[in-house]
């Protein structure tokens, strides 16, 4: 089988086929976090534009519902680009701007009755794993965001995933496919063509996409329409959380 290096050492050893997999379901399924598998009410993108306030430079939610899913201090860095001109993620307004909506966000996952488990998550973790699928979520959230949403979820404490990757903690965040790379060293799958990706943004989608997974996975019930999110080519679309699993032959 021939293969290709995928842009970053730690993944030398993944193997990527361009030949379709032949599998009748993934070795893994990476889920995004806000808006797919975490119920809050869609309002990261609130926090993101009181953080742009804060910084003095308001966005509409059209503007930040264009960059969900990103890592955020780029989302940021790119709202700031049309109103200051092109500015560096490590810019010292980047940074303040990145530090509010930390300061927002993790509060709101600790302390908020809103926050809870899409319906389902766990019942479809646990038929994944009851399967053998490996299952790992990934965020545009730092890595103090999604140990906040860990603890207070128990996830991770009770088994029902295998790991969780925040977007600061590989070279490049969506919509580059280093997230999914990343899942796949941790878990020890080899073959991209093995992975499914699950999100409800298209940055989700573009991350599947680039890192050539045969299943891109749109939920219709997070931040986007599903009009919306046609035009970037998921390869399929659900409605609820546990219509995922007849999608690899298992029962929902």
């Amino acid at each position: 089988m021939l293969s290709r290096r995928v842009g970053f050492r730690y993944f030398d050893r993944v193997s990527v086929s361009d030949t379709p997999t032949s599998k009748p379901r993934p070795s893994l399924v990476v889920f995004d976090l806000a808006g797919t598998t975490v119920q809050d009410e869609n309002r990261v993108a609130g926090f993101l534009m009181e953080a742009m306030v804060h910084i003095g430079h308001p966005v509409t939610l059209a503007e930040a519902n264009s960059v969900m899913g990103e890592r955020k201090p780029k989302a940021i860095a790119q709202l700031l680009s049309p109103r200051i001109g092109p500015t560096a993620m490590d810019s010292e307004i980047v940074q303040r701007g990145n530090a509010e909506f930390l300061r927002l966000t993790n509060a709101y996952y600790a302390t908020s009755p809103e926050v809870g488990e899409i319906p389902g998550a766990s019942a479809v973790f646990a038929a994944l794993h009851g399967a053998g699928i490996k299952v790992a979520c990934d965020t545009g959230f730092e890595r103090s965001t999604v140990d906040v949403i860990l603890t207070r979820l128990g996830w991770l404490d009770r088994g029902l995933i295998d790991t969780a990757i925040s977007s600061d903690e590989v070279p490049h965040g969506r919509p580059a496919p280093d997230l999914i790379y990343e899942a796949m060293r941790r878990t020890g799958v080899m073959e991209v063509t093995q992975v499914a990706k699950v999100g409800d943004t298209p940055s989700d989608i573009g991350e599947g996409r680039s890192a050539g997974c045969p299943w891109v996975i749109a939920v219709t019930y997070g931040t986007h329409l599903k009009s919306q999110l046609e035009p970037h080519k998921p390869t399929h679309f659900i409605d609820t959380l546990p219509a995922i699993l007849p999608l690899f032959n298992l029962a929902s």
